[in-house]
């Protein structure tokens, strides 16, 4: 039985997201937690398998604090990253769509999914009122709890069928191209069939007092014609004015090429630590066992 630790409650993206990932993987059991704290030492006690962390949405960037939890708190190697579709609906009773109009005076959700809304909602649900809430599910249990009541949850489909309510309309999210890039990582491997792309992720610490380092880290994987598919700076926690930089790369740690660059970059004096060497899945990517 493979225990797997996702950011919840029960119906987020992220559980759908963990659930797609695993879908042709047997005898796996999806543990909410409330914080991603939470979420990755359960991993780190071994009370799970694995953890599931979205790290960077191509609408809202990088999840810093998820990045943070990552290098800092934790040492858990990544073994695998995917894309998963942050798509928002409209959930309610059915008796709320009477033919192409909404009888919805009220909605409950988290506010950024409502933000990621404004456009139907401005066309379609002009005056209505928004109550924040702490996670789409929160707002579909709370529309489920009052049958009676004018309202509708913004959230997944997953959380409209676990809560027995009416997907209202589909993907109401103002930008088609909302994504979210998850990472698996957990303390053992695991068997995954392969991808066309591989990528790696490091950590580097510059020298102190060394004129240029950035540029020569990136000198390494230029003239190799490595590709970088992010690269970010964090702060060290240090002191002020000292940071590290996440690198992607797109490249597995068998290439000779990737090798030689991060030799280079640690005789500069550099301090490279390695995050992860994992396949790297495209939506709609099959993963099997």
């Amino acid at each position: 039985m493979k225990r797997i630790a996702y950011l919840g409650p029960e119906g987020t993206v992220s559980e759908e997201s963990a659930r797609y990932f695993f879908q042709h993987h047997e005898n796996c059991e999806f543990v909410p937690y409330r914080l991603i704290s939470d979420v990755l030492m359960a991993t780190k006690k071994g009370e799970t398998d694995y953890s599931v962390v979205p790290i960077e949405n191509t609408i809202e960037g990088s999840v810093s604090l998820h990045l943070d939890w990552l290098i800092h708190k934790v040492d858990l190697p990544i073994y695998a990253e995917w894309v998963y579709p942050s798509v928002q609906n409209l959930i309610g009773y059915a008796e709320r769509k009477q033919g192409e109009r909404l009888d919805v005076k009220r909605i409950y959700s988290h506010p950024v999914a409502i933000a990621q809304c404004r456009d139907f909602l401005d066309q379609h649900l002009p005056d209505v009122t928004f109550e924040n809430v702490s996670s789409t599910a929160e707002g579909v249990k709370i529309v489920a709890a009052h049958p009676g009541e004018p309202w509708a949850a913004i959230g997944t489909k997953l959380a409209a069928a676990k809560f027995g309510l009416t997907v209202l309309q589909e993907n109401i999210t103002d930008h088609q191209n909302n994504y979210t890039r998850f990472l698996l990582v957990g303390s053992t491997p695991l068997e995954l069939n392969p991808s066309s792309m591989q990528k790696t992720s490091i950590v580097v610490t510059l020298p102190e007092d060394y004129p240029g380092a950035l540029h020569q880290v990136l000198s390494a994987f230029a003239w190799r014609k490595l590709n970088l598919s992010r690269i970010e700076s964090r702060p060290t926690k240090q002191k002020l004015g000292s940071y590290y930089f996440v690198i992607d790369i797109e490249e597995s740690m068998e290439s000779v090429l990737l090798q030689s660059a991060l030799a280079e970059i640690e005789a500069l004096g550099c301090q490279v630590r390695l995050l992860g060497s994992y396949p790297s899945y495209p939506y709609y990517s099959e993963v099997h066992n």
